[in-house]
């Protein structure tokens, strides 16, 4: 297994994988939308988006933000967003992995802290972010959604 950074080249690999993700999903707008998308974030400092590769095919995602903050002295923090494996590669320890390598990127940036927010509340997922050094009672996330429109 390989566990890199998504390469510019890689967004179609990236998109058939959040397939895995979530079984509904708002419809991808039209190509042009997440190309534009996909080249802001590949050229900022400040996102990455990690893979765990097995014989060159993507198997695992997630991305990582890096927030610039003036707060305990100047250092940044990390936001974990959308990790997922390819149901076919499940419980393997690649997810787990995936992440751990994720957390060292981000210590490396001198991130003072990394979130990481799971809509999932089965004991299983709580577990297996928890199996990664993540500490589900450190603090209370709240998620807001903009309202309607009718």
């Amino acid at each position: 297994m390989e566990i890199r950074q998504l390469r510019p080249a890689e967004l179609h690999s990236l998109l058939d994988l959040y397939r895995h993700l979530h079984a509904k999903d708002a419809p991808l707008p039209p190509r042009e939308h997440i190309e534009a998308v996909w080249h802001e974030i590949t050229r900022s400092a400040r996102f990455r988006y990690f893979g765990a590769f097995e014989r060159d095919v993507l198997v695992a995602c997630c991305n990582l933000s890096v927030i610039p903050n003036l707060t305990r002295g100047c250092r940044p923090y990390g936001l974990i967003e959308n990790v997922v494996t390819h149901a076919q590669w499940r419980r393997r320890g690649i997810g787990r992995a995936l992440v751990q390598h994720v957390l060292n990127y981000a210590w490396s940036e001198d991130c003072y802290k990394v979130m990481l927010l799971t809509s999932r509340l089965d004991e299983d997922t709580l577990r297996f972010y928890e199996s990664t050094g993540m500490n589900r009672y450190a603090k209370q996330g709240f998620v807001a959604h903009p309202p309607q429109q009718e």
